[in-house]
């Protein structure tokens, strides 16, 4: 008897097509016979969306300094919530509304600024750039948008406050030693400061395993720059020399209680702001007690692995402000569609952080206002979609929590 052939299978066709001799004359697919290397950016403008600007600084950086930037606490989840979060949140676009001009300038405090986006603060920015705070203040000064700097700047604070052309809030560290929180906050007014922002997430002991596994990976010796390998700012930044510090063991005292709050602000003269908000209750308790506003941040999941982003904790602590003072948020912030969906759900101001970072430290002065150009103009986009031709139409009947209607 005949054998029967086996039945020919699609791999064995292909197999014995590819063995024909015309088969290598075969033409390559567009995909692949049009595709040319991409080039890296040449400047900041061709960088195509904010989370661009990420791999530069990777390249641009030691290892240490940019896992310093990168890390968070633990296993980095929150820090990749607050950016996931953004996505349960759906825009309803409308139509039919006139949006041939569309006006981002937002008002705080008295002073009106081209956008809602400002410039958080983020310490020790000569890690990133030779021109470190000084680049950052003169992009917020060209792009009009409000600057928050770090008590752990590299540069003093009326130097940032001269390069910006205006006043600029100065984010508080006051140690655990009331001498030293009274010298600063008496430093910070005599600087200028229109406004003083206490953080109150900031405990010892985070776990920032992503920055040590850099520092492992990182061949430079630290000492080098940091002398007796110490890292606490009060030791090195501009704003605490000259004072006492001999008694500070860290950055908050550990009974940061209401009653530190009336204390704090019978000594402060300016706006009083607290950041780290996280809760409704710790928000309505900050105004009560005298703050004249109120940050939604968990330090961008650097200090802990609540698994709680910024964005979701937005919606009670709005509430629980109810319109009192301005509400502010950062974490997670990456597309202008971030920014008004933070804007819908109560925020006044939007800020961001690890993006100037990464700005500063692959292009400079440049980078930053390209980052900023990039939230505004997506902000605008989005804003004409959704029919909402100025920020206060940007309300919370705007969105939807995904599965939601």
């Amino acid at each position: 008897m005949r054998k029967t052939p086996d039945p020919l299978t699609r791999r064995a066709l292909l197999g014995t097509i590819a063995a024909l001799p015309a088969a290598a004359a075969l033409p390559l697919p567009p995909s692949q016979a049009f595709r040319r290397a991409v080039p890296p950016p040449a400047s900041a403008g061709e960088v195509l969306d904010v989370m661009g600007f990420e791999p530069l600084a990777r390249e641009a950086l030691p290892p240490a300094h940019f896992g310093y930037l990168a890390t968070g606490a633990d296993d980095d989840r929150t820090v990749l919530r607050n950016q996931d979060a953004f996505g349960d949140i759906e825009i309803r676009a409308r139509r039919f509304v006139d949006v041939s001009h569309v006006d981002t300038r937002v008002a705080l405090y008295g002073t009106r600024y081209a956008g809602p986006v400002y410039l958080s603060a983020v310490s020790s920015q000569r890690a990133f750039h030779p021109d470190a705070e000084l680049a950052v203040a003169r992009a917020a000064r060209s792009r009009d948008a409000p600057l928050m700097i770090s008590s752990g700047s590299s540069v003093p604070t009326d130097a940032v406050a001269a390069e910006r052309g205006a006043p600029v809030w100065q984010q508080l560290y006051p140690t655990d030693d009331w001498e030293v929180t009274r010298a600063l906050v008496r430093r910070i007014e005599e600087a200028g400061c229109p406004a003083i922002v206490l953080t109150v997430d900031t405990m010892p002991g985070r776990n920032n395993e992503t920055l040590r596994r850099a520092m492992a990976a990182d061949s430079r010796t630290c000492t080098d720059c940091h002398v007796n390998n110490n890292h606490d700012m009060w030791r090195k930044a501009p704003l605490y020399a000259g004072l006492d510090v001999s008694r500070v063991t860290t950055h908050l005292p550990m009974d940061l209680t209401p009653a530190y709050l009336d204390r704090l602000r019978a000594l402060v003269k300016v706006k009083l702001l607290v950041k780290g908000i996280v809760a409704g209750e710790d928000a309505a308790l900050a105004v009560e007690h005298g703050a004249d506003g109120v940050i939604v941040s968990n330090h961008g999941g650097r200090n802990e692995e609540t698994l709680r982003a910024t964005i979701d904790c937005l919606p009670e602590i709005a509430a629980a402000v109810r319109g009192r003072v301005p509400v502010l948020l950062d974490g997670g912030v990456r597309r202008g569609t971030d920014v008004f969906k933070a804007l819908a759900l109560g925020a006044t101001a939007v800020g961001i952080g690890r993006p100037q970072g990464w700005g500063l430290a692959a292009f400079g002065q440049s980078g930053v206002e390209a980052v900023l150009d990039l939230y505004v103009r997506e902000l605008t986009q989005i804003m004409r979609q959704a029919g909402t031709p100025t920020l206060a139409d940007i309300r919370p009947e705007r969105v939807n929590r995904r599965g939601v209607r």
